[in-house]
Protein backbone atom coordinates (compact mmCIF):
# COMPACT_ATOMS: atom_id res chain seq x y z
CA UNK A 1 0.00 0.00 0.00
CA UNK A 2 1.24 3.47 -0.49
CA UNK A 3 2.15 5.80 2.78
CA UNK A 4 -1.13 7.32 2.07
CA UNK A 5 -2.55 4.18 2.62
CA UNK A 6 -0.57 3.26 5.65
CA UNK A 7 0.06 -0.02 4.44
CA UNK A 8 2.64 -1.57 1.80
CA UNK A 9 4.95 0.48 0.61
CA UNK A 10 5.40 1.26 -3.06
CA UNK A 11 7.12 -2.57 -3.29
CA UNK A 12 3.17 -4.05 -3.61
CA UNK A 13 3.11 -4.32 -7.74
CA UNK A 14 6.25 -6.76 -6.77
CA UNK A 15 4.31 -8.73 -4.77
CA UNK A 16 2.56 -12.12 -5.91
CA UNK A 17 -1.00 -12.22 -6.34
CA UNK A 18 -3.33 -14.87 -6.49
CA UNK A 19 -3.54 -15.95 -9.88
CA UNK A 20 -3.17 -18.66 -12.88
CA UNK A 21 -0.70 -20.74 -11.09
CA UNK A 22 -2.60 -20.72 -7.52
CA UNK A 23 -3.47 -24.28 -7.76
CA UNK A 24 -0.11 -25.80 -8.70
CA UNK A 25 1.55 -23.74 -6.04
CA UNK A 26 -1.17 -24.85 -3.64
CA UNK A 27 -0.25 -28.53 -4.80
CA UNK A 28 3.27 -27.64 -3.67
CA UNK A 29 2.59 -26.03 -0.61
CA UNK A 30 1.40 -29.39 0.73
CA UNK A 31 4.60 -31.11 0.01
CA UNK A 32 6.16 -27.86 1.64
CA UNK A 33 4.65 -27.40 4.67
CA UNK A 34 6.41 -28.92 8.04
CA UNK A 35 4.67 -29.79 11.26
CA UNK A 36 1.54 -27.54 12.26
CA UNK A 37 1.44 -24.28 13.14
CA UNK A 38 -1.32 -21.90 14.19
CA UNK A 39 -2.01 -17.85 13.36
CA UNK A 40 -4.34 -15.38 13.81
CA UNK A 41 -5.74 -13.56 10.16
CA UNK A 42 -8.08 -11.16 9.60
CA UNK A 43 -9.32 -12.17 13.47
CA UNK A 44 -9.88 -15.74 12.62
CA UNK A 45 -7.53 -18.29 13.67
CA UNK A 46 -5.90 -20.86 10.79
CA UNK A 47 -4.20 -23.95 11.05
CA UNK A 48 -1.02 -25.00 8.35
CA UNK A 49 -0.24 -28.54 8.25
CA UNK A 50 1.09 -30.94 6.00
CA UNK A 51 -2.81 -31.37 4.85
CA UNK A 52 -3.06 -27.75 3.67
CA UNK A 53 -4.57 -24.59 5.44
CA UNK A 54 -7.36 -24.75 7.48
CA UNK A 55 -9.53 -21.96 9.04
CA UNK A 56 -11.19 -22.84 12.28
CA UNK A 57 -13.24 -19.81 12.50
CA UNK A 58 -15.21 -17.03 10.65
CA UNK A 59 -13.03 -13.85 10.44
CA UNK A 60 -13.72 -10.63 12.41
CA UNK A 61 -13.39 -8.22 9.97
CA UNK A 62 -14.70 -8.27 6.04
CA UNK A 63 -12.62 -5.62 4.45
CA UNK A 64 -8.64 -4.56 5.05
CA UNK A 65 -6.91 -2.18 3.22
CA UNK A 66 -3.88 -3.98 3.86
CA UNK A 67 -5.37 -7.09 2.62
CA UNK A 68 -6.68 -6.11 -0.25
CA UNK A 69 -2.85 -4.43 -1.52
CA UNK A 70 -1.08 -7.45 -0.30
CA UNK A 71 -3.37 -9.99 -1.62
CA UNK A 72 -6.29 -8.36 -3.91
CA UNK A 73 -8.61 -9.44 -1.44
CA UNK A 74 -12.11 -6.65 -1.29
CA UNK A 75 -14.36 -9.11 0.41
CA UNK A 76 -12.86 -10.55 3.64
CA UNK A 77 -14.76 -14.41 4.32
CA UNK A 78 -13.09 -17.86 5.25
CA UNK A 79 -12.18 -18.75 2.06
CA UNK A 80 -10.37 -15.39 1.19
CA UNK A 81 -8.47 -15.77 4.57
CA UNK A 82 -7.15 -19.33 3.19
CA UNK A 83 -6.25 -17.84 -0.17
CA UNK A 84 -3.76 -15.16 1.76
CA UNK A 85 -2.27 -17.87 3.73
CA UNK A 86 -1.78 -20.52 0.99
CA UNK A 87 -0.22 -17.89 -1.06
CA UNK A 88 1.84 -16.76 1.93
CA UNK A 89 2.93 -20.42 1.95
CA UNK A 90 3.76 -21.14 -1.87
CA UNK A 91 5.19 -17.49 -2.49
CA UNK A 92 7.33 -17.05 0.88
CA UNK A 93 8.13 -20.77 1.79
CA UNK A 94 5.97 -19.47 5.09
CA UNK A 95 5.68 -22.82 7.12
CA UNK A 96 8.19 -24.90 5.58
CA UNK A 97 11.97 -25.63 5.00
CA UNK A 98 12.40 -23.30 2.03
CA UNK A 99 10.94 -19.96 4.33
CA UNK A 100 11.72 -16.78 2.35
CA UNK A 101 13.74 -14.02 4.69
CA UNK A 102 13.97 -10.92 2.93
CA UNK A 103 14.68 -7.55 4.76
CA UNK A 104 12.81 -6.13 2.10
CA UNK A 105 10.29 -3.20 3.93
CA UNK A 106 6.47 -4.80 3.32
CA UNK A 107 4.54 -1.89 5.46
CA UNK A 108 4.91 1.74 6.41
CA UNK A 109 5.04 1.49 10.61
CA UNK A 110 5.29 -1.98 10.57
CA UNK A 111 6.73 -3.18 14.25
CA UNK A 112 9.70 -5.09 12.35
CA UNK A 113 10.06 -1.95 9.81
CA UNK A 114 10.61 0.03 12.86
CA UNK A 115 13.05 -2.45 14.89
CA UNK A 116 15.03 -2.91 12.36
CA UNK A 117 15.68 0.82 11.69
CA UNK A 118 16.46 1.13 15.66
CA UNK A 119 18.72 -1.52 15.96
CA UNK A 120 21.00 -0.31 12.76
CA UNK A 121 20.63 3.27 14.91
CA UNK A 122 22.05 1.21 17.79
CA UNK A 123 19.21 3.14 19.50
CA UNK A 124 17.84 -0.88 21.15
CA UNK A 125 20.72 -3.20 21.24
CA UNK A 126 18.50 -6.42 20.48
CA UNK A 127 14.90 -7.51 20.02
CA UNK A 128 12.69 -10.94 20.86
CA UNK A 129 10.52 -11.68 18.33
CA UNK A 130 8.49 -14.72 17.22
CA UNK A 131 8.79 -16.31 14.06
CA UNK A 132 7.24 -19.79 12.54
CA UNK A 133 9.13 -23.09 12.83
CA UNK A 134 11.39 -21.01 15.33
CA UNK A 135 9.32 -19.17 18.56
CA UNK A 136 10.40 -17.06 20.46
CA UNK A 137 13.83 -15.67 18.72
CA UNK A 138 16.62 -13.00 19.81
CA UNK A 139 18.58 -10.96 17.77
CA UNK A 140 20.76 -7.90 17.46
CA UNK A 141 20.73 -7.42 13.68
CA UNK A 142 17.86 -5.20 11.90
CA UNK A 143 18.17 -7.16 8.89
CA UNK A 144 16.89 -10.44 10.41
CA UNK A 145 14.01 -8.88 12.20
CA UNK A 146 12.62 -7.54 9.23
CA UNK A 147 13.01 -10.62 7.58
CA UNK A 148 11.02 -12.75 10.40
CA UNK A 149 8.87 -10.28 10.83
CA UNK A 150 7.83 -8.73 7.47
CA UNK A 151 4.60 -10.82 6.39
CA UNK A 152 3.93 -12.72 9.86
CA UNK A 153 0.60 -11.81 11.48
CA UNK A 154 0.20 -13.58 15.23
CA UNK A 155 1.66 -16.48 16.07
CA UNK A 156 -0.52 -18.50 18.39
CA UNK A 157 2.20 -21.64 18.23
CA UNK A 158 4.45 -23.12 16.26
CA UNK A 159 6.22 -26.31 15.51
CA UNK A 160 9.83 -26.62 15.14
CA UNK A 161 11.29 -26.13 10.94
CA UNK A 162 15.45 -27.49 11.19
CA UNK A 163 15.90 -25.55 7.90
CA UNK A 164 14.42 -22.20 9.94
CA UNK A 165 16.01 -22.38 13.30
CA UNK A 166 19.06 -23.29 11.01
CA UNK A 167 18.97 -19.70 9.19
CA UNK A 168 18.15 -18.05 12.02
CA UNK A 169 21.25 -18.73 13.94
CA UNK A 170 23.56 -18.56 10.67
CA UNK A 171 22.31 -14.63 10.94
CA UNK A 172 23.03 -14.53 14.30
CA UNK A 173 19.80 -15.21 16.09
CA UNK A 174 18.98 -17.02 19.55
CA UNK A 175 16.13 -19.65 19.25
CA UNK A 176 14.91 -19.55 22.80
CA UNK A 177 14.18 -23.61 22.35
CA UNK A 178 15.28 -24.99 19.55
CA UNK A 179 13.19 -28.31 20.38
CA UNK A 180 9.95 -27.20 21.24
CA UNK A 181 10.15 -23.64 19.14
CA UNK A 182 8.08 -22.64 22.32
CA UNK A 183 6.63 -18.57 22.19
CA UNK A 184 7.36 -17.39 25.66
CA UNK A 185 8.32 -13.37 25.21
CA UNK A 186 9.03 -13.12 28.77
CA UNK A 187 11.27 -15.68 28.95
CA UNK A 188 13.01 -14.13 25.78
CA UNK A 189 13.23 -10.68 27.35
CA UNK A 190 14.84 -12.42 30.49
CA UNK A 191 17.03 -14.49 28.10
CA UNK A 192 17.96 -11.61 26.38
CA UNK A 193 19.18 -9.45 29.86
CA UNK A 194 21.01 -12.58 30.76
CA UNK A 195 23.10 -12.25 27.53
CA UNK A 196 24.04 -8.78 28.60
CA UNK A 197 21.58 -6.68 26.22
CA UNK A 198 20.22 -3.87 28.76
CA UNK A 199 18.09 -2.25 26.11
CA UNK A 200 15.70 -4.37 24.36
CA UNK A 201 12.76 -4.19 22.23
CA UNK A 202 10.08 -7.10 22.39
CA UNK A 203 6.52 -7.61 20.08
CA UNK A 204 3.86 -8.95 22.17
CA UNK A 205 0.71 -10.30 20.52
CA UNK A 206 -2.58 -9.20 21.39
CA UNK A 207 -3.59 -12.25 22.68
CA UNK A 208 -1.11 -12.73 24.96
CA UNK A 209 -1.44 -9.14 26.03
CA UNK A 210 -0.97 -9.88 30.06
CA UNK A 211 2.61 -10.70 29.03
CA UNK A 212 3.39 -6.86 28.57
CA UNK A 213 2.40 -6.30 32.81
CA UNK A 214 5.18 -9.31 33.52
CA UNK A 215 7.62 -7.56 31.12
CA UNK A 216 7.15 -4.21 32.88
CA UNK A 217 8.04 -5.35 35.94
CA UNK A 218 10.72 -7.14 34.77
CA UNK A 219 11.91 -4.14 33.52
CA UNK A 220 11.92 -2.16 36.41
CA UNK A 221 13.38 -5.03 38.69
CA UNK A 222 16.29 -5.79 36.47
CA UNK A 223 16.19 -1.95 35.88
CA UNK A 224 16.62 -2.68 32.10
CA UNK A 225 15.26 -0.48 29.21
CA UNK A 226 12.71 -2.93 27.53
CA UNK A 227 10.57 -1.48 25.00
CA UNK A 228 7.14 -2.98 23.96
CA UNK A 229 5.71 -2.98 20.89
CA UNK A 230 1.76 -4.54 20.73
CA UNK A 231 0.98 -6.50 17.98
CA UNK A 232 -1.81 -8.62 16.18
CA UNK A 233 -5.08 -6.93 18.23
CA UNK A 234 -7.85 -7.53 16.11
CA UNK A 235 -8.88 -10.19 18.46
CA UNK A 236 -8.29 -7.80 21.55
CA UNK A 237 -11.03 -6.13 24.03
CA UNK A 238 -11.50 -4.58 27.40
CA UNK A 239 -9.87 -7.39 29.42
CA UNK A 240 -6.90 -6.67 27.75
CA UNK A 241 -6.60 -2.42 28.07
CA UNK A 242 -5.17 -2.57 31.45
CA UNK A 243 -1.98 -4.62 29.49
CA UNK A 244 -1.63 -3.46 26.47
CA UNK A 245 -1.04 0.28 27.84
CA UNK A 246 1.72 -0.38 29.49
CA UNK A 247 2.85 -0.86 26.28
CA UNK A 248 5.64 2.11 24.58
CA UNK A 249 3.88 1.11 21.14
CA UNK A 250 0.32 -0.03 20.28
CA UNK A 251 -0.54 -1.39 16.47
CA UNK A 252 -4.49 -0.88 16.73
CA UNK A 253 -5.17 -3.45 14.28
CA UNK A 254 -8.96 -3.57 13.70
CA UNK A 255 -9.63 -3.53 17.30
CA UNK A 256 -11.88 -0.37 17.89
CA UNK A 257 -11.94 -0.17 21.51
CA UNK A 258 -7.80 0.18 21.25
CA UNK A 259 -8.06 2.92 18.62
CA UNK A 260 -10.28 4.50 21.68
CA UNK A 261 -8.02 3.54 24.70
CA UNK A 262 -4.97 3.68 23.18
CA UNK A 263 -5.61 6.94 21.03
CA UNK A 264 -6.68 9.35 23.72
CA UNK A 265 -3.46 7.91 25.68
CA UNK A 266 -1.25 7.95 22.59
CA UNK A 267 1.80 10.90 22.41
CA UNK A 268 2.07 10.22 18.63
CA UNK A 269 0.09 8.60 16.18
CA UNK A 270 1.32 6.99 12.82
CA UNK A 271 -1.01 6.32 9.84
CA UNK A 272 -4.96 6.34 9.33
CA UNK A 273 -6.30 3.15 8.47
CA UNK A 274 -4.27 1.02 10.57
CA UNK A 275 -3.27 3.08 13.25
CA UNK A 276 0.13 3.04 15.40
CA UNK A 277 0.29 4.32 18.19
CA UNK A 278 3.62 5.80 20.45
CA UNK A 279 2.38 5.75 24.48
CA UNK A 280 5.42 6.50 25.93
CA UNK A 281 8.19 9.35 25.38
CA UNK A 282 10.93 6.03 24.45
CA UNK A 283 8.39 4.75 22.35
CA UNK A 284 7.89 8.73 20.75
CA UNK A 285 11.50 8.52 20.48
CA UNK A 286 11.81 5.64 18.53
CA UNK A 287 9.21 6.40 15.95
CA UNK A 288 10.55 9.89 15.44
CA UNK A 289 14.10 8.32 15.08
CA UNK A 290 12.42 5.26 12.20
CA UNK A 291 10.72 8.65 10.61
CA UNK A 292 13.98 10.42 9.84
CA UNK A 293 15.02 7.70 7.68
CA UNK A 294 11.58 7.08 5.82
CA UNK A 295 11.60 8.24 2.36
CA UNK A 296 8.28 8.57 1.62
CA UNK A 297 6.94 11.95 1.92
CA UNK A 298 5.29 13.12 5.48
CA UNK A 299 2.69 15.25 6.22
CA UNK A 300 3.11 15.96 10.53
CA UNK A 301 0.99 18.45 12.24
CA UNK A 302 -0.52 19.20 16.00
CA UNK A 303 -4.05 17.85 17.20
CA UNK A 304 -5.86 18.45 20.36
CA UNK A 305 -6.98 14.96 20.81
CA UNK A 306 -6.39 11.32 19.67
CA UNK A 307 -7.51 9.19 17.83
CA UNK A 308 -7.36 11.12 14.11
CA UNK A 309 -9.55 9.51 12.41
CA UNK A 310 -11.12 9.78 8.58
CA UNK A 311 -13.98 7.62 7.66
CA UNK A 312 -13.73 4.90 5.24
CA UNK A 313 -10.23 4.78 5.85
CA UNK A 314 -10.00 1.72 8.25
CA UNK A 315 -11.11 -2.00 8.37
CA UNK A 316 -13.69 -2.89 8.58
CA UNK A 317 -15.56 -5.31 11.18
CA UNK A 318 -18.19 -7.60 10.36
CA UNK A 319 -20.09 -7.22 14.02
CA UNK A 320 -18.89 -6.32 17.75
CA UNK A 321 -20.09 -9.73 18.42
CA UNK A 322 -16.94 -11.67 19.16
CA UNK A 323 -14.10 -8.84 19.79
CA UNK A 324 -12.48 -9.37 22.57
CA UNK A 325 -13.52 -13.23 22.71
CA UNK A 326 -10.49 -15.57 21.18
CA UNK A 327 -11.35 -18.60 19.85
CA UNK A 328 -9.79 -21.36 21.42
Amino acid sequence: MSRAHDGATNQRDNEPRIGKGFLLRIWLLKLRVKGEHEIYCCGSRVLISEKGVEVLGEPLIEYCPLHEILYGTKQIDAEAVRRSVETKVANFGFCSAHRVFSAEPVVAYGASEIMQVCLEKRLIDCAVVVCEGAGTVITSKGSLVQAIGARLTGIVRTSPIPEIIARIKSEGGIVLDEERAIIDQVAGVKKALNLGFRRVAVTVAGFQAEAISYIKSLEASEKADVLVFSVCNTCVGEDAVEHVVKADIVCASASKILRKEMGKRALLQLGVAIPVFALTEKGKKLVLAYLAEFKDKLVIFRTEKLPYEAEGRGPKLKTEEGLGKIRK
